[in-house]
C-alpha cells in the first residue's frame, strides 16, 4: 500500500467533499425536470379495504392520486370525499362522536352526508367521491360528471 500523504488525504476529502456537493445541487435539478409522475385524481378506482373492515360509523383515510380520499360509513351508505379542506389544504378527519368531518387546523366543519360546510372558515364543500363496493372490496373513484 503506497504512503499517503496529509496532502494527498486532505486532496481527497476536498474531492470526496466536491463530489457530494455537487450530488446535493443536481438531485433537485434533477427532479425538476424528469418528476415522478403522480395525477391529481387518478383515472382507476382505488382499492380502500375489504367492506367488513369498514362497519357503520367507522371512517379509512386512503391515498388516492397527490391527495388522500376519507371514505365514512354511514347508515345510509358509504361517502367518499377528497380529504383535503377547502379552507387551507390541511387533512380532515372523521368524528364520529359528533358524526362529522374535521378540519383540525381551523376548526372547519363538514357534513358526512353531502361534504357540505356546517361551521367554520372552509369556503366551500368537499370534493365528492365514489365509493363503490365490488366483490366484498370497497374501491373509491372519481365520480362520473
Amino acid at each position: 500500500m503506497p504512503d499517503i500523504t496529509r496532502r494527498d488525504f486532505l486532496k481527497m476529502l476536498n474531492g470526496a467533499g466536491a463530489l457530494l456537493g455537487l450530488g446535493v445541487v443536481a438531485t433537485p435539478v434533477v427532479a425538476y425536470f424528469y418528476p415522478a409522475r403522480l395525477e391529481e385524481m387518478p383515472s382507476e378506482p382505488a382499492l380502500v379495504c375489504a367492506e367488513a373492515e369498514l362497519p357503520i360509523g367507522e371512517s379509512k383515510t386512503v391515498k388516492f392520486g397527490r391527495y388522500p380520499a376519507i371514505i365514512v360509513h354511514l347508515e345510509e351508505g358509504l361517502k367518499a370525499y377528497s380529504a383535503v379542506c377547502t379552507h387551507f389544504a390541511c387533512l380532515v378527519k372523521w368524528n364520529p362522536e359528533a358524526v362529522r368531518l374535521e378540519c383540525p387546523c381551523h376548526d372547519g366543519y363538514f357534513s358526512p352526508s353531502d361534504g357540505s360546510v356546517v361551521a367554520g372558515p372552509p369556503p366551500a364543500p368537499l370534493t365528492p367521491l365514489v365509493a363503490e363496493v365490488v366483490d366484498g372490496q370497497v374501491y373509491v373513484k372519481v365520480g362520473e360528471s
